[in-house]
């Protein structure tokens, strides 16, 4: 099974999310690690509610332990309840690019 396909399996076990997207946004970098090291998440769930930003990751970061031991080296998070999910009316942050790309 293909990185990617594993963290969303594990991410829709654990958090059973309204909304999850991931991105493999390894192409952006340029760190030689591989085809499948970083990634963009976002994710709406009921379980971050009342919970804060960095609780939220940490929890993700739980959950994908195995991956970031493996292999993933980069995860951007974005988080969301259902409530802060329709006030950002569905829009995905972009992403930056990498100041490594290209060079």
């Amino acid at each position: 099974m293909i990185i990617q396909q594993t963290i969303e399996q594990k991410l829709k076990e654990t958090f059973n999310p309204s909304f999850l997207q991931i991105e493999n946004e390894s192409h952006m970098h340029s760190s030689g690690r591989g085809a499948e090291s970083h990634f963009k998440v976002t994710i709406v769930s009921s379980v971050f509610e009342g919970k804060r930003s960095v609780a939220r990751h940490q929890a993700i970061y739980q959950c994908l332990a195995d991956e970031l031991a493996q292999g993933v080296h980069a995860l951007a998070l974005h988080t969301y309840t259902a409530q802060e999910w329709l006030e950002a009316k569905g829009v995905i942050p972009k992403s930056t690019n990498c100041l490594g790309v290209g060079a």
